[in-house]
């Protein structure tokens, strides 16, 4: 009796690991293809330029539509968006999604955002003073 009993519970301990190891490699496989997802949509939305910008320097710069002498400088991953002009940060920008989303979407929706209506960008985000001394010049 105590042998099938123990026969039993190593067979319930075999079944519910082989479960959770199931559900580790089917969540790791889910997740690995949202990131490739939204990489393959970053890559899309954004010019060569700024997808190799991006990478490398872990930001990108989207010009303003309305200003020559403006963009903005959104980084990889969440954080403040920085409003250049004229070489000099004017003021730091945040605008968060509310619900969690990737890193790569934000910034496809800052650069979206940024170039279908500015302004109403510029109205729903928060702005703060610039994180760094305002003075410093870019390219400088």
């Amino acid at each position: 009796m105590v042998t099938i009993a123990l026969i039993m519970v190593g067979l319930l301990l075999a079944i519910i690991i082989f479960l959770l190891g199931w559900l580790i490699v089917h969540c790791c496989l889910k997740w690995s293809g949202v990131r490739r997802r939204t990489r393959e949509l970053l890559h899309a939305v954004l010019t060569c330029q700024q997808y190799r910008q991006l990478n490398k320097q872990g930001f990108v710069d989207i010009p303003s539509p309305s200003d020559p002498e403006r963009f903005y400088r959104v980084p990889q991953s969440r954080g403040h968006v920085e409003v250049i002009e004229k070489g000099k940060r004017k003021v730091s920008l945040c605008l968060q999604p509310l619900e969690w989303i990737p890193d790569a979407d934000i910034v496809v929706i800052h650069k979206l955002m940024i170039e279908a209506d500015e302004e109403t960008y510029l109205h729903t985000a928060n702005s703060l003073p610039p994180l760094f001394n305002p003075d410093w010049q870019y390219g400088a």
